[in-house]
């Protein structure tokens, strides 16, 4: 059976936080033996479906989205999600497209736009994905904390780089088998063994450089 190296929340330059060229990134995954990437550009999916043809490996098309409540990533999406609504309404959007619901970085102390508790707990029976280690995040407890919210709730659990640049890629991942479709991907996540890596707080710079580059010079990776 195929073994999967799954890197579930990873951004291009179509994210405006982001530096990663769609060539880069092809070139980091293959470096470093990712098969398997859900490619999850700020409220767009103009970076997954232009990375569908061009990656040599299986691409999951997702969008974070950020909703009136924090940001939620939608996973195997055939349309864009629109951002700021309610987390309920944006819930509703992926479901009604067979997609699934992905939490990023839980109880993340640092990130104002991380999904609010409340929210949180409303859509909780509608959530098929808990991130229990985002490399990106500062504090351990925060992860240790979403990690017991899975455990809790017998919800699949994910490991991802949340990578904004090409270094990042793949440093956190699951090892998983491989899959047809979101039921039988849900099903190969709760088999999956997670490898993590916490990234440098530097790369929070390199986020605020690159929003700056492109807020001031209009700069655009090839």
């Amino acid at each position: 059976m195929t073994t999967l190296r799954t890197d579930l929340h990873t951004h291009t330059f179509y994210s405006p936080d982001a530096l990663t060229s769609l060539r880069d990134f092809v070139d980091a995954c293959l470096a470093r033996r990712l098969n398997c990437v859900a490619i999850t550009d700020h409220n767009t999916i103009r970076g997954a479906l232009a990375m569908i043809d061009a990656c040599p490996f299986k691409v999951i098309v997702g969008e974070e989205i950020r909703t009136a409540d924090g940001e939620i990533i939608g996973l195997f999406l055939k349309e864009e999600v629109p951002s700021r609504l309610s987390a309920e309404a944006t819930v509703r959007l992926i479901k009604e497209q067979s997609g699934l619901v992905s939490i990023p970085h839980p109880f993340d102390r640092l990130r104002r736009k991380s999904l609010s508790e409340k929210a949180l707990q409303r859509i909780a029976d509608q959530v098929d994905i808990i991130e229990i280690f985002n490399a990106r995040i500062t504090f351990p407890a925060d992860n240790e904390r979403a990690a017991r919210f899975a455990r809790e709730r017998n919800l699949p659990a994910a490991a991802v780089s949340d990578a904004h640049t090409a270094g990042e890629l793949g440093s956190s991942y699951a090892e998983m088998p491989d899959f047809d479709g979101p039921e039988a991907f849900l099903q190969a996540l709760k088999r999956a063994k997670l490898v993590t890596s916490t990234a440098s707080p530097f790369v929070h710079a390199l986020s605020y450089w690159a929003r700056l580059r492109r807020r001031v010079f209009g700069w655009e990776p090839v």
